[in-house]
């Protein structure tokens, strides 16, 4: 196969420290070049650096290279995976620890709103997305131009907001990676006590929020059970929430995180006191996910924390070694996998998150959606589903609105838009109360929100 020009965007993102050794491994893209891009040289440099160093183990003759010339970097490029995370050039281990996420979840506490992680609902996701969309719309533009036969993978949240974005704006090819589903198979397979490669699972749902419609291991039915050992068994911490609700649905909920599924639901806008007194141990998850209480409104002064973050970051890459086999697409992401299925035209099945377009016949034919999807030389194409039960598709609904109220917020730097999505979202508060909130956090953003402030 004739070697591969793929682009990493964000390139300094920890997650490519997962992704880049899983592309490593594969013989199918060996002496395919990697570009590193991003807007911090030190930090991309330091990933190209792993590199370069893994590669030469793996043995696939990959060139990897480093840049903060987004032309350069897209020009001609076969595939780019994206892990932009929406904090700029802040200097930050992941983006819930920025100063820009603090401020997202500590003004909405002010208004009576306790978020837990806030990167796909609320007003948290909402922010997310408005720093994170101007981005990814100016590297599709280039792509446009540069490589506009090329297939972007986005790992960012908000997910389903970012495609919509994408999809609605720019003609590139943008096709969603995430670990949910798999993580999801993966408990239903321990409850079960067989293998999450022996089970056949059709759901239907969003990106973090999506419930399963079958279940069979070998030809069995195994719904039934599966649902009667969540009702019997103690469920586990952070998984208290989504075990309730799937008693209540009669659906089990994939993703069991609670952290995530909360903020699909108005019951954080109800909490009393303060997060500290988050439901299910979420307060937890919270401090866990960044949150800092009393951080300064001001953020911090890049020098101050450079060469910490940068000690720190230096002793993480060298840490990272070559895995015993590459990732799959029930257990993982399996990007390198998805990448080569795709380069060599390869009818396969992968958890992928895409628009509809039909493959869930009650929902809208743009909604952004997670499913499994066939792999060809063109990219994914989706497979059908079925479709939403009536409760999850009065849940889905809404969020689809958000979705699209968010992404065209975004581009058009809308305030107005921005407070009808803050106000169809299920942590919505009063009217009034919203908007005072808007102003602060669009405030806090202003230096990565210039369309708001023009």
């Amino acid at each position: 196969m004739p070697a591969k020009k793929i682009v990493c965007l964000g390139g300094g993102s920890l997650y490519f420290r997962r992704a880049i050794p899983d592309l490593l491994l594969s013989q199918d893209l060996s002496d395919s070049e990697l570009v590193l891009y991003d807007i911090d040289s030190e930090k991309v440099e330091r990933m190209a650096g792993m590199g370069r160093r893994l590669a030469e183990v793996a043995g696939t003759r990959f060139k990897i290279r480093s840049t903060i010339d987004l032309a350069d970097a897209v020009d001609d490029a076969d595939f780019a995976i994206s892990s932009i995370g929406g904090s700029g050039a802040e200097i930050t281990r992941n983006v819930y620890n920025s100063y820009f996420h603090n401020a997202d979840i500590r003004i909405p506490e002010k208004y009576g709103i306790s978020q837990v992680i806030g990167d796909t609902c609320g007003p948290a996701g909402m922010m997310m997305a408005l720093r994170s969309i101007p981005a990814y719309i100016n590297i599709c533009r280039e792509m446009e131009k540069r490589c506009p036969k090329a297939i972007m993978f986005n790992h960012s949240n908000p997910m389903a907001t970012l495609l919509r974005a994408m999809h609605k704006y720019t003609d590139v090819n943008v096709i969603g990676i995430c670990h949910g589903v798999q993580a999801g198979i993966a408990y239903a397979a321990e409850i079960l006590g067989v293998p999450p490669t022996e089970l056949d699972c059709m759901w239907i749902g969003t990106n973090h929020y999506f419930w399963f419609t079958r279940v069979l291991h070998k030809g069995e039915d195994l719904y039934p059970e599966l649902m009667r050992r969540v009702a019997e068994r103690e469920a586990p911490k952070g998984r208290v929430l989504s075990a309730r609700l799937s008693q209540i649905y009669g659906y089990h909920i994939v993703y069991p995180s609670d952290d995530h599924i909360i903020e699909f639901y108005p019951f954080l806008t109800q909490v009393q006191g303060g997060p500290e007194n988050l439901p299910y141990g979420m307060y937890e998850s919270l401090l866990g996910h960044g949150y800092e209480t009393g951080k300064p409104t001001a953020a911090p002064a890049e020098p101050e924390v450079r060469a910490e973050f940068f000690t720190e970051y230096q002793t993480l890459l060298d840490e990272i070694e070559l895995p015993d086999a590459q990732d799959d697409s029930i257990t993982g992401e399996g990007i390198a996998s998805l990448i080569s299925a795709i380069a060599n035209g390869r009818r396969e099945v992968y958890i992928v998150n895409v628009a509809n377009q039909g493959a869930i016949a009650n929902l809208p034919a743009t909604a952004e959606i997670e499913l499994e999807g066939v792999t060809d030389s063109g990219g994914v194409r989706t497979i059908q589903m079925g479709e939403a039960p009536p409760v999850l598709k009065g849940i889905l609904e809404k969020r689809f609105v958000w979705h699209e109220l968010v992404a065209d917020a975004a581009v058009k730097g809308d305030r107005n838009l921005a407070l009808q999505a803050l106000l169809i979202d299920e942590m919505a508060i009063l009217p009034d109360k919203a908007e005072a909130m808007l102003d602060e956090l669009l405030l806090a953003s202003k230096e990565l929100l210039p369309r708001f402030f023009s």
